[in-house]
């Protein structure tokens, strides 16, 4: 009887002690056990994030590879810049041309394309035909007025002085542009490089003179300026703004005296995309 009250009585001590440690141990358990079920949880969650990411790349990557179409009214490659003059490979006027020396600074050309069509092979080449108008305007520097309906480029001194005197063509011109572009960075832009011949129909020729004495005077006419021309652009920009030169290959005039007067210009180009 005494042994079994002193066995019973050491089985309760021993229950009474290791109770804690056993609760600590199943409490350590299930903490770890919610752990790494949360940590798979996480995990698979991740991947299934990735998988999307990989899947709209996937998705991106495919597009660009894709050929079609392209085309649409749009006001873009708005060109601003300088003009010059080219006496047979020279910017120096010859004795002939004279008449027609230009303050630099403030002759200038104005551009923009209102149509294109063409196609784009992947997201780095395309071709495309585009249509638009183009404006050259030189500022004189000799109080001269241009005579007009005249076979060839002609003009009389005046006797007022011009604060202004300006001399302006204006074209429908048809740019055939190949563009290469590179693949957009961190910041969604990229390069471009736009090269081409161009073809222009004259809408008309024009002077606007200013003076004290006889104020604000404007005159049109063709003036023997070439009814068609042709020449070659260069573009190179990053984003939507770049530089741009364009070279005309045949005379500016249709005029035997001014035979090998060619003009060319360069500037800021706006809008590509």
């Amino acid at each position: 009887m005494r042994s079994l009250l002193f066995k019973a009585l050491i089985g309760s001590a021993l229950t009474f002690a290791l109770t804690p440690a056993i609760a600590q141990v199943t409490t350590t358990l299930d903490t770890t056990t919610a752990v790494v079920k949360k940590r798979k949880v996480f995990k698979a969650t991740l991947n299934l994030g990735g998988a999307e990411h990989e899947k709209k790349d996937s998705v991106r990557a495919a597009e660009g590879k894709q050929g079609r179409f392209i085309g649409g009214i749009t006001i873009t490659r708005v060109d601003l810049g300088f003009s010059r003059l080219v006496d047979n490979n020279s910017f120096t006027l010859s004795p002939q041309n004279d008449f027609l020396d230009y303050k630099g600074g403030k002759t200038s050309t104005f551009s923009f394309d209102i149509v294109q069509m063409g196609y784009r092979f992947n997201q780095h080449f395309k071709i495309y035909v585009a249509g638009g108008f183009d404006w050259t305007h030189i500022r004189l520097r000799k109080d001269i007025t241009i005579q007009r309906d005249k076979p060839e480029l002609t003009y009389v001194e005046d006797d007022v002085h011009f604060s202004k005197n300006r001399f302006s063509s204006s074209y429908v011109h048809m740019p055939l542009n190949f563009e290469f572009r590179t693949s957009k960075n961190e910041n969604d832009k990229r390069f471009y490089f736009v090269v081409g011949p161009e073809i222009g129909f004259l809408l008309n020729g024009k002077i606007k003179q200013i003076s004290e004495e006889r104020g604000k005077q404007k005159f049109k006419d063709d003036y023997r300026f070439q009814a068609f021309r042709y020449g070659g652009t260069f573009r190179m920009g990053y984003g939507g703004i770049g530089l741009f030169t364009k070279v005309y290959f045949n005379d500016m005039f249709a005029s035997a005296p001014q035979k090998g007067l060619t003009n060319m210009s360069f500037g800021l180009t706006f809008g590509l995309n």
